[in-house]
């Protein structure tokens, strides 16, 4: 497997459920992809090409919620990000946890902090906050307010 082969194949596959392409070195692509895409274009790259998955990282974009699902091809050294952008109104992505283990956690995470729920997650309990942490309260969200007024937090802002 080379580095073309595997860009051209998920471009053929899946050319009109990818937005943009960000070829940003020999080592890195990020694939902006459609969010109701992302469960058939990650179990492609996962079960079809056999890249290992990574890790995935949400932000608060301000305009939109985002996530990056990160996979690495170890024999060719490369690293495909696929980007995903929602509406802040209602974030909300089929999860890929169903697809391959490793997402379940930071599919918690992502949706503990950020408040993105992930359709189909077999269990999006709590992982990181305390058990009395407030509903709809997202810690990582840019409006983020302390609820708490006696709790001494150093968010780094």
């Amino acid at each position: 497997m080379i580095r073309e082969d595997v860009l051209n194949g998920i471009k053929e596959k899946f050319g009109p459920d990818i937005i943009g392409l960000f070829d940003k070195s020999p080592k890195r692509v990020y694939i902006d992809i459609r969010p109701e895409s992302i469960v058939e274009v990650a179990r492609y790259i996962f079960k079809e090409l056999g890249a290992r998955f990574n890790i995935a990282s949400g932000v608060d974009a301000r305009q939109h919620m985002e996530i990056i699902y990160h996979f690495i091809f170890e024999e060719i050294n490369l690293l495909i990000s696929l980007r995903v952008k929602l509406e802040k109104s209602k974030p909300e992505i089929d999860s890929l946890a169903p697809v391959f283990e490793g997402a379940n956690w930071i599919e918690r995470e992502i949706h503990e902090m950020l408040g993105i729920n992930f359709k189909g997650h077999p269990d999006l309990r709590k992982l990181l906050l305390p058990d009395n942490w407030p509903e709809g309260v997202y810690p990582l969200r840019c409006d983020y307010k302390e609820w708490d007024k006696k709790a001494i937090r150093d968010r780094g802002v």
